[in-house]
């Protein structure tokens, strides 16, 4: 058996994306999902559990926020962010969530002899300055199970814009405040002569992540913290 793990596709769901998915039993997407038609294109491919994510609004009410089920042996659960998962993660083989778009794979501290792997697949949707374009496959047979990563390659028109790895925190601090006095992109791109794609992604974290902090749209960004 195989499943297509994915997460946070933003309303872009890639060529690359659906061909890694041919031949899946299953496809799993932890939220960010952002419209009807990548969930209609999804399950054309294979049956989809789907979990709501923050960015997915009125169309999405329909979608659990949790999932908890079986599959090919293995016990699952399922949310968009790892804040929102259980306490007590013992009972699961397999432990999905999203949201920061960085792939992760951390096992948990064997309890009672059962080893936990909490998962990220990261993001196949718009890529996010730095970060990767990935997802994962999901291989179940007799003698256990194995997740594989599907890294893909970013087009030339996505290049991460130029980032002063030095002076980012300032930079992120200066495009917050202007984008909070009504100043648009271009014109904090201009005011600061900073990179426009840069000051597109910080303001989009920022209007779309209400009340981030700082440091929080660094780890959205991939320039802080792991899971």
């Amino acid at each position: 058996m195989k499943a297509g793990i994915l997460s946070d596709t933003h309303d872009l769901l890639r060529s690359e994306v659906i061909d890694a998915l041919q031949g899946c039993d299953y496809i799993l997407h932890a939220g960010d999902i952002s419209s009807q038609c990548i969930l209609n294109r999804l399950e054309q491919i294979a049956p989809v559990k789907v979990v709501r994510g923050n960015n997915d609004k009125e169309w999405a009410e329909h979608l659990p926020l949790f999932l908890d089920f079986e599959l090919g042996g293995l016990h699952i659960f399922m949310t968009h962010k790892k804040k929102d998962l259980p306490k007590d993660l013992t009972a699961y083989d397999l432990v999905i969530c999203g949201h920061t778009h960085q792939y992760a794979e951390v096992w948990q501290t064997p309890a009672a002899g059962n080893r936990t792997l909490l998962f990220n697949p990261g993001s196949c949707g718009p890529r996010r300055l730095i970060q990767p374009i990935t997802m994962a496959i999901l291989s179940i047979d007799p003698d256990g199970w194995v997740l594989k990563q599907v890294r893909i390659p970013h087009s030339a028109r996505e290049k991460a814009p130029k980032i002063d790895s030095g002076d980012i925190y300032k930079q992120i601090e200066i495009v917050v405040r202007d984008t909070e006095k009504g100043l648009s992109v271009d014109s904090i791109s201009r005011k600061h002569k900073l990179d426009p794609a840069l000051v597109e992604q910080i303001v989009r974290l920022y209007v779309t992540h209400p009340g981030v902090s700082v440091d929080g749209i660094m780890t959205k960004m991939g320039l802080l913290g792991k899971l």
